[in-house]
């Protein structure tokens, strides 16, 4: 019987998949996952929940998943070889490195007569095929979404029953986390997702900017390590009544796809500015401003709400993405710090960290990016809190500082008498001050980037 190759990257999971449903047709499917030391460095949190995830893989598929650590070309092209394979089957990787990476492994393998197939992708609609009247790509998110819309996207793939290949090479495998204790796995992320279905995705609209509410699916993290596939939230979110909670999600679930598609169209904007008109901005040298963004990244700037975000990222590894805009407009407008440095410090800490979606999400706050309200959208951290934190309970869950403090008081420490008697930091900045500041900044910058030369 023939054999074929399914290496799986950024697709943990057995469901609803193109590329393993081409690669059974081939014959028997040795499954592979190569660890790549390029990768796991760069990983921060992310790496033990990924390694739990590639364990629930193994599980799934009945200890058949091979595991090789080392350079994905040569890992790749050594296991093809090893069960006379002549195709190996992948979902397409629309990332900067994941491109560069698939080249390499594509022309290593066509030296030796081998495929590298690509089918599908970790998006509903791939990066790239969504296109304007003229056939570019769309730099606005509002006429990107009635467009992804309008395309469409195919059903769920149907399920198969692969027949598995077994190497022979490390039988026991390498000793990976227990995909219980990082909550891992395509099992799992399928019951907590229909039991938000069932229970919550109907009043997502009116709860979704709620942190105290713990209104969201969190289907970010599974997302992430393709344990579900968009395409099987969005069929199963139309199969329900149209409320307009259920429009959200989908809205919401195409700004992934938006912020992916503009990565692939523009790889550069990773870690530089989208647009150029504030290419001459005055940021804080961050060696200068080291005291202030260790206060921020430790919860300790004197702002409740901010603390609160910062420390739950802290000890979940996740933020509410109210709080995420939150804390970057502190970090970019109050301590006028430049996007990437928080954005690296996000990518470490979180672990639905996704290159498109967080540092594109970060050019959206600093008015660098896609969005159309430039830099001057400064958000106040007080009001915010106010607003989304009504009662003050979100705060009070992260801050044990400040318990002491009832209802929205909670955002204000320093207007009660006793704000900080169990030790809460006073504030790092003012706000009003630091608001005029960023508010020169961006005129400065705008000023020089349309004088003449």
């Amino acid at each position: 019987m023939s054999v074929a190759v399914m290496w799986f990257r950024r697709d943990l999971r057995l469901g609803d998949h193109p590329a393993l449903g081409r690669a059974a047709e081939d014959g028997a499917v040795l499954p592979l996952v190569v660890l790549d030391p390029a990768l796991l460095r760069t990983a921060g949190r992310r790496r033990d929940r990924y390694l739990a995830s590639v364990a629930a893989l193994r599980d799934a598929t009945g200890g058949a998943l091979e595991i090789r650590t080392g350079d994905p070309a040569v890992e790749v092209r050594a296991a093809a070889r090893r069960v006379g394979a002549t195709r190996v089957h992948v979902s397409a990787d629309g990332t900067p490195y994941g491109r560069r990476r698939d080249r390499r492994v594509g022309d290593l393998l066509a030296e030796s007569g081998l495929e590298l197939i690509m089918t599908g992708s970790p998006y509903a609609i791939g990066p790239g095929l969504v296109r304007t009247g003229s056939g570019g790509p769309y730099q606005v998110f509002t006429p990107f979404h009635r467009a992804w819309r309008d395309h469409g996207w195919p059903a769920p793939a149907p399920g198969i029953e692969p027949t598995w290949h077994r190497s022979d090479v490390d039988p026991a495998h390498r000793r990976l986390p227990d995909p219980a204790d990082h909550d891992a796995g395509e099992e799992r992320a399928l019951a907590r997702w229909w039991r938000y279905l069932e229970e919550a995705i109907d009043r997502y609209d009116a709860e979704r900017d709620r942190p105290d509410l713990d209104a969201t699916s969190r289907m970010s993290i599974p997302l992430k390590y393709g344990e579900l596939h968009p395409r099987t939230l969005l069929a199963d979110v139309a199969a329900g009544p149209s409320t307009s909670g259920r429009e959200k999600f989908v809205a919401e679930l195409c700004w992934r796809e938006f912020y992916a598609d503009v990565l692939w169209h523009r790889p550069q904007s990773a870690w530089r500015d989208l647009r150029p008109e504030l290419a001459a901005m005055d940021y804080a040298d961050p060696d200068d401003a080291a005291e202030l963004i260790t206060a921020w990244k430790q919860g300790r700037t004197g702002f409740p709400a901010v603390d609160a975000a910062m420390r739950q990222l802290a000890a979940e590894g996740w933020m509410h993405n109210r709080m995420r805009m939150i804390t970057a407009s502190f970090l970019i407008k109050d301590l006028h710090v430049w996007w990437p440095v928080g954005a690296r410090y996000f990518l470490d800490q979180l672990l639905d960290g996704d290159l498109a979606s967080n540092n594109h999400g970060w050019q959206w706050v600093a008015g660098t990016g896609t969005d159309a309200a430039p830099y001057f959208r400064i958000f106040n951290p007080v009001t915010q809190a106010k607003r989304f934190d009504p009662d003050g309970d979100y705060v009070r869950r992260w801050v044990p500082e400040l318990r002491h403090l009832a209802g929205a008081a909670v955002h204000e420490p320093w207007r009660a008498g006793d704000g900080y008697a169990d030790g809460y930091p006073e504030r790092i900045v003012d706000h009003a001050e630091e608001r005029e500041v960023a508010l020169t900044r961006y005129r400065l910058a705008r000023a020089a980037q349309e004088r003449p030369e």
